[in-house]
């Protein structure tokens, strides 16, 4: 199934069940997708597209796919490097990634696999992980290189957690539709340039080694979102480097989850 989250005509904020053969209209989901729900026969039209899910926590891989840690002069490394990016951050599909005024001028793409928690889990089996997965969707790691590398000397949630800079979406596939995590076509472009094209095969860890490793002595809160990294192909290790600028567009497409696609603009202070 495809769960969307979205502004009905009347501003009404609804979850739904999405049908590609009926584009920009949606089945009406009634309950809660994380615990117990129905799909009723209303069917609406989706005037805004807000994020699949609501996180209560977002976790984030850095180097998980080794082309990316080489792209960067970074030895692949031996355990998963994680940050955490701020709930505040998350946008949904054709929402606008804005461009700091607090200063930020080296913004950067980079196209994610995403990986939804369906229920509290703690100490998990690489074996027993992925039951506790509701599923997937495409995710933005958008990141200020500037402050990331050079203003937070190497501390990364402030240059990854501004506003705007976590969109997900469009949809939230679930599991069943997604056999095979760990062997999925992952394609960034910008403004129409391909960036980045990869595969989830190229990731160092598969799905279920990451969700099990976050979880040891650690709760995963249903809802929590993961990023699981990105491929080669960022902005800053280009020559010359590319950054993302007002009037672009980033779109991110995974094989059987859909484009997610946002255009940029900059903050007015």
């Amino acid at each position: 199934m495809k769960i969307c989250r979205f502004f009905t005509e009347n501003d009404e904020i609804c979850q739904g069940l999405y049908d590609p053969a009926r584009p920009g209209l949606a089945r009406v989901i009634r309950g809660d997708i994380l615990g117990e729900w129905e799909a009723t026969d209303r069917e609406v039209l989706i005037s805004r597209w807000l994020p699949p899910v609501a996180p209560p926590v977002v976790y984030a891989l850095g180097f998980s796919y080794g082309r990316h840690a080489a792209e960067t002069g970074t030895a692949p490394p031996e355990d998963p490097v994680v940050f955490m990016k701020a709930v505040t951050s998350v946008i949904g599909h054709r929402e606008a990634i804005v461009l700091p005024a607090a200063g930020p001028e080296r913004v950067d793409y980079e196209g994610e696999l995403a990986v939804v928690i369906a229920r509290r889990a703690k100490n998990l089996t690489p074996e027993t992980a992925m039951d506790c997965v509701f599923g997937y969707t495409c995710a933005n790691d958008v990141s200020a290189r500037d402050w990331q590398f050079e203003r937070q000397k190497g501390q990364w949630t402030r240059g990854k957690g501004f506003d705007t800079f976590c969109p997900l979406g469009p949809f939230l596939v679930t599991r069943d539709e997604i056999p095979d995590p760990d062997r999925l076509a992952i394609r960034t472009l910008l403004n129409d340039r391909v960036m980045q094209d990869a595969s989830t095969a190229d990731m160092l860890y598969p799905v279920s080694f990451i969700v099990s490793a976050l979880s040891q002595s650690t709760t995963l809160l249903p809802g929590t979102v993961i990023l699981t990294g990105t491929p080669e192909g960022v902005g800053f290790t280009r020559q010359p480097p590319v950054f993302l600028r007002e009037g672009d567009v980033v779109s991110i497409t995974i094989e059987g989850l859909g484009t997610l696609s946002n255009p940029v603009v900059r903050e007015r202070p």
